[in-house]
């Protein structure tokens, strides 16, 4: 049972990032892992999306 979690976790570690860090294309990237995560390319596509710099949106 702990494998099992620990597997989703990992899967899901560039998600959990993008969340984290309040990142702007936060489904996106969501989606990105979810659909192409199992590819390891996609994987680390969404793992490097999800550290770039997010922009912060300034209320006026």
């Amino acid at each position: 049972m702990e494998v099992l979690i620990f597997a989703a976790l990992a899967y899901f570690l560039p998600t959990i990032i993008a969340l984290a860090r309040g990142h702007h294309n936060g489904f996106a990237i969501f989606l990105t892992n979810l659909l192409l995560g199992w590819t390891l390319i996609g994987w680390i596509i969404a793992l490097i999306w999800s550290v770039t710099a997010s922009e912060r949106r300034v209320r006026v």
